[in-house]
């Protein structure tokens, strides 16, 4: 194995043992790079939703256990195996939801590796980011120029990537009005960034004043607050002249998924991003038929998706509204992502 440095045995790390069990932070060993796999020196992480589904254990998808989540890690190649290929050490690089896929399935040729059926997950199936170091497959680590900001392009990794791959999804023109459920959320705070770039008219769906402002700052046009709106759907289609022509639902509400259904406007499209738990996206037939409605689902992006979104940011037009967190302090996080009290991004230093 190539290494930059004398790579340590030990480094901390948060693991859990079990799904709802303690999240422990604290020395575990430093994993071996395989023939095909890059070792990533991990400098920050965002902290996703998905690293709480995986914590809880309440998808329809088993977590290898032991576990040490996260999937938005941004870091320096400090080690390689020996059938690494376009790497070298000190390149950055960036692990993202996606770890690897058998590259030979009708998906996989198709560029739809995500769908894979054999898909390796960071922080999911594969010990993931919330670590010092941590492996990735050299085909899938996202490629990251040298100089960016690691701390800020953490949450492009995946928040970015996804967001992105949906709005793409919606198949919108530009000056076509698209809203975002969920709008100054981790997610959908980069979902405004990327649809403004992009020539969308924007419509924002959340609560709160602290959230008004940031959709605003972000280059929001209008903001619907389900706390104090008498009624959701009819400001928008007042705010819209007939509805939104797309949707991005990255909120985890059942009923804002159904809402978006009606809203969303004839010949429209619905993308479903967010994945609350065992929910299901309700639409009334005769509304679905007769609108010419449209509801897809987006899930991640592929490598084109990942360096075409990862550009935008390069070229300043995207950028993550973050906190930055000790490592050591991902249970506190947790609990506010549970509570919902997290403006924008949480991103954790390593190295604390």
């Amino acid at each position: 194995m190539a290494t930059l440095h004398a790579v340590p045995e030990t480094q901390k790390g948060v693991i859990f043992y079990e799904n709802n069990g303690k999240l422990e932070y604290k020395d575990i060993p430093v994993p071996k790079p395989k023939a095909n796999e890059i070792l990533i020196n991990v400098k920050y992480s965002g902290v996703c939703h998905t690293d709480l589904h995986a914590w809880h254990g309440d998808w329809p998808l088993a977590t290898k256990l032991p576990l040490v989540g996260g999937h938005e890690g941004a870091g320096v190649v400090v080690g390689m195996g020996e059938n690494v290929k376009g790497w070298k050490i000190g390149d950055y690089a960036g692990i993202k939801w996606l770890n690897g896929s058998c590259m030979a399935c009708e998906y996989c040729e198709k560029s739809n590796e995500s769908n894979c059926p054999e898909a390796d997950l960071s922080g999911y199936t594969h010990d993931g980011s919330f670590q010092q170091y941590a492996t990735a497959d050299y085909v899938q680590a996202a490629r990251i120029p040298q100089g960016t900001d690691l701390a800020q392009v953490a949450p492009i990794l995946c928040a970015g990537i996804t967001v992105y791959k949906a709005l793409k999804s919606a198949n919108l023109n530009a000056g076509e009005w698209v809203a975002i459920s969920g709008a100054a959320g981790g997610l959908g705070s980069l979902a405004v960034q990327y649809a403004k770039a992009m020539g969308y008219r924007i419509l924002g769906i959340d609560g709160g004043d602290e959230k008004k402002a940031l959709f605003h700052e972000l280059g929001g046009e209008i903001f619907v607050d389900f706390t104090k709106s008498k009624n959701v759907e009819q400001d928008i289609l007042v705010a819209t002249n007939g509805g939104a022509h797309g949707v991005i639902n990255v909120s985890v509400s059942e009923a804002a998924i159904e809402s978006s259904t009606r809203y969303v406007r004839s010949n429209g499209t619905v993308v479903l991003v967010g994945l609350p738990a065992n929910a299901k996206c309700s639409s009334d037939v005769f509304n679905h038929v007769v609108k010419s409605i449209s509801i897809v689902g987006s899930y991640v992006g592929n490598r084109a998706d990942t360096r075409e979104a990862l550009d935008f940011f390069s070229r300043g037009l995207v950028k993550s509204p973050i906190k930055i967190a000790g490592l050591s302090e991902l249970p506190e996080i947790y609990e506010k992502m549970e509570k919902g009290q997290i403006v924008g991004r949480y991103v954790v230093d390593t190295s604390k």
